[in-house]
């Protein structure tokens, strides 16, 4: 007889994911290898998540709730597990991102989470540390997730040159980072500036930080360091980096100059150029 494994729902969203994920699929009189046939994933798959032993995806929960007809259950809790398995320090920045109606952002050498690519995502998060990196991604990947609400909320990002120009993983990422910060260009939601080398001495010299607002909530601003996350609701600190952003966006390139610079760091430097060194000799 094979060994079930119990769970209890109350130890954390993953084990809760899991119990329903069971519940649904015995209810709908399923083995999991069934349900993995249906869904086109394995039942080991299936089996593993479960028993709280693998993170779900977002496409592997909307394809469950077609399949058994849970009204978008899995859908709706998936977002919670990958949430809970962020560093504990960071969790409470996922909170405030999934609440802010406004964030604004400050970048000094890459593209925030919020705007990465998954392959640009997982070169970051594997620089040092290889562990776990197909889930760890999906996790950072899932924040992303704000901007598919009904309200997202207005977003501004200023990212240094030096972004566009430190080459994370290969020419290919790279150039599929920036198209996607480019795909961005018509949206009024998100909105991106360029700080130039050219700028010089800015008021954001001390380092990347991040500003978040709410509809009825004081602002707070989030700075980090390694492993270590600061929010704070300070009012003079938060008017002190506000005022900073202001002068950050006023020193930045418009969003159209921005674009523009964008989309040339994307075909001159990450496309495919031609390279007289290689041509055979006449």
């Amino acid at each position: 007889m094979t060994h079930i494994n119990v769970l209890d729902p109350g130890a954390s969203p993953l084990d809760y994911y899991g119990f329903e994920l069971r519940r649904c699929r015995e209810a709908a009189g399923l083995t999991q290898k069934q349900l993995g046939d249906i869904i086109n994933y394995t039942g080991s798959l299936v089996g593993q998540i479960e028993t709280a032993r693998k993170l779900p995806t977002l496409e592997f929960s909307e394809r469950v709730d077609a399949a058994l007809g849970t009204g978008g259950l899995l859908s709706r809790l998936v977002g919670l597990v990958l949430r809970s398995q962020l560093p504990s320090w960071f969790q409470q920045v996922a909170e405030l991102e999934a609440r802010a109606i406004e964030i604004c952002s400050f970048q000094t050498h890459m593209v925030l989470g919020l705007l990465q690519t998954p392959a640009y995502a997982r070169n970051v998060l594997g620089a040092v540390d290889q562990s776990n990196l197909d889930e760890r991604t999906d996790v950072r990947l899932s924040r992303q997730g704000i901007f598919e609400k009904q309200e997202p909320p207005v977003f501004w990002a200023v990212l240094s040159e030096a972004a566009l120009n430190l080459e994370i993983g290969d020419p290919d990422i790279m150039r599929g980072q920036l198209a996607h910060l480019l795909s961005f260009e018509a949206n009024p939601r998100i909105n991106i500036q360029v700080l130039p080398f050219s700028a010089g001495s800015h008021a954001g010299l001390t380092g990347a930080f991040d500003l978040y607002r709410f509809a009825s909530d004081p602002a707070i601003l989030y700075t980090e360091t390694y492993g270590s996350g600061y929010p704070t609701a300070n009012p003079e600190t938060v008017k002190d980096c506000s005022l900073r952003y202001d002068h950050l966006q006023a020193a930045a390139l418009s969003l159209r100059d921005s674009a523009r610079l964008m989309r040339h760091v994307m075909e001159e430097r990450y496309g495919d150029r031609h390279d007289p060194e290689r041509d055979p000799v006449a």
